[in-house]
This record gives structure tokens, C-alpha cells and sequence, in this order.
């Protein structure tokens, strides 16, 4: 029981365990900024595309 005590105080005193921690939560918030960039990105362009789209004569000829 003294050994696991000994590990679990040098697990806790460690530094690995934190930075690790510091590591995923950086990614993590990276990953959100950006998504979220990607998001408004792709929204932007699809606008500009519908904008185009609704301004192009259709194609179509009569009789």
C-alpha cells in the first residue's frame, strides 16, 4: 500500500499529466475557432453563389 501511495503523490506532482491536459485543451479550442471560421466561410460563399445565380439569365429561348 506505501508503493501506491509513493506512485499516486509522484503522479500528482508530476508535470506530464498537466501539460497534456494544457495540449488537449488548446486542440480543442483550436478546433472550435476553427470550425466556426469554416462555417461563416462557407455560408459567405454560399451566398455569393446564390447571389450569381439569381442574377444569370436562365437559358432559356423561345419558340
Amino acid at each position: 500500500m506505501n508503493a501506491f501511495l509513493t506512485r499516486a503523490k509522484s503522479f500528482l506532482k508530476s508535470e506530464e499529466g498537466p501539460t497534456a491536459t494544457e495540449y488537449a485543451v488548446m486542440l480543442a479550442l483550436i478546433i472550435i475557432v476553427a470550425l466556426g471560421a469554416i462555417t461563416g466561410l462557407g455560408t459567405t460563399v454560399n451566398d455569393i453563389f446564390t447571389n450569381v445565380d439569381t442574377s444569370l439569365p436562365t437559358g432559356t429561348s423561345g419558340p
